[in-house]
């Protein structure tokens, strides 16, 4: 039998199972860390019940440790860049088209054995944070504590747990009994907008449905009545009956226009970069991340689009390898109006700044832009 050295310990391994072996390391090193930041958070608590020192706020404790101890996602980097291959292969396409594309995003697959299954909204929240990381400064500053990395699925449950502590989207935590670090638990947008709003950051929820809002039969939606951000004037403006109000429009056209008009920017290339964030795509059993959007002009003067997406259910060496060889990128990417068939949708986008102390207080309270199609 052959045998490795494993290149953590030195220990003779055998060369079949080096691979489980050198695995095994990575899992005791989280579960280390895990129980380290459960620890300190422990700490905190027994301060604050006034049998300890007591001296600092206990948010900012755990938030304090939390910052020193987090693990950073293990993911697989594209080099120069996904949206950069993407941009190539759109750019190659023989009809004739126009794209609009996020600039910066990662991908983060869901792993086998760790969150397949359950864990597609940590992943879609990864894939923002990897756009906010690098393409907002401001941003990059505040999240999770300013490390700088996007972290892993296990740090990310506890920042949420966090932000319920501190009161954002009080409704929503109660579902998980305000608990939800070791779960396998889904979560969905209201998830990904309360643990960025609890850094200031200006996270919007809009709700897609072909059902009328009608309150006596137990459907309760949330109405938007405050403008905050670009998108919110634009519902609330005279452009709104273009895309929430036209009987002329069928069904997800109005999602995807909503879509198109959130990324649109001037412009005369075939492909644009927007400065846009990405946008967390929830639906019944699954989410995704859209990155972009592709139309067509036909010939009789209606608009074709196709959504660009990143799933977590796909692999990122799958991806990056279609896109360098431009074979087959479509059938992981793209997404036309044909394969909308839910009834609801729901969105998340994040406005640009900061939000100050007095707004961030307003954040804790989630609502959400409602578009009936």
């Amino acid at each position: 039998m052959d045998f490795t050295i494993c290149p953590f310990c030195n220990e003779d391994v055998p060369s079949m199972e080096l691979e489980r072996h050198a695995n095994n390391h990575f899992e005791n090193e989280e579960q280390a860390i895990d129980l380290e930041v459960a620890q300190a958070i422990s700490l905190v608590e027994y301060d604050e019940t006034g049998n300890g020192s007591g001296e600092f706020d206990i948010h900012e404790k755990k938030i304090r440790s939390l910052s020193d101890l987090q693990i950073r996602a293990n993911f697989h980097k594209v080099e120069p860049g996904l949206m950069t291959l993407l941009k190539k292969c759109l750019d190659l396409e023989s009809e004739k088209s126009t794209s609009i594309i996020s600039g910066y995003v990662d991908h983060f697959e869901s792993i086998e054995f760790e969150d397949v299954g359950w864990g597609c909204g940590w992943r879609n929240i990864q894939m923002l944070s990897s756009n906010l990381f690098s393409e907002r400064e401001e941003s990059k500053k505040v999240l999770f504590g300013g490390c700088g990395f996007v972290p892993d699925i296990s740090s990310l449950q506890r920042w949420l747990e966090i932000a319920w502590g501190r009161g954002f989207d009080v409704i929503g935590s109660s579902h998980f009994d305000m608990a939800i670090h070791g779960e396998r638990k889904w979560i969905g947008t209201t998830e990904c907008a309360a643990l960025f709003r609890s850094f200031g950051v200006r996270a919007r929820i809009v709700d897609f449905d072909s059902k009328p809002c009608l309150e006596n039969q137990g459907v309760q939606k949330r109405k938007h009545d405050q403008v905050y951000g670009p998108m919110d004037q634009f519902l609330s403006g005279g452009s709104r009956a273009d895309v929430s109000s036209s009987s002329a429009k069928r069904g997800h056209e109005v999602l995807m226009e909503w879509i198109w008009n959130y990324f649109r920017k001037p412009g005369n290339d075939r492909v644009i970069v927007s400065d846009k964030t990405p946008l967390y795509f929830q639906h019944d059993g699954h989410s995704r991340t859209i990155v972009g959007i592709q139309v067509k002009h036909q010939k009789n003067g209606s608009r074709q689009y196709n959504l660009l997406i990143l799933d977590p259910a796909h692999s990122t060496v799958a991806l990056e390898r279609s896109l360098r060889e431009n074979v087959g990128w479509q059938k992981l990417i793209k997404r036309g109006g044909h394969t909308l068939r839910k009834p609801q949708y729901q969105l998340c986008y994040i406005d640009s700044g900061i939000a100050d102390k007095d707004e961030t207080e307003k954040l804790k309270i989630l609502e959400s832009i409602y578009v009936e199609f």
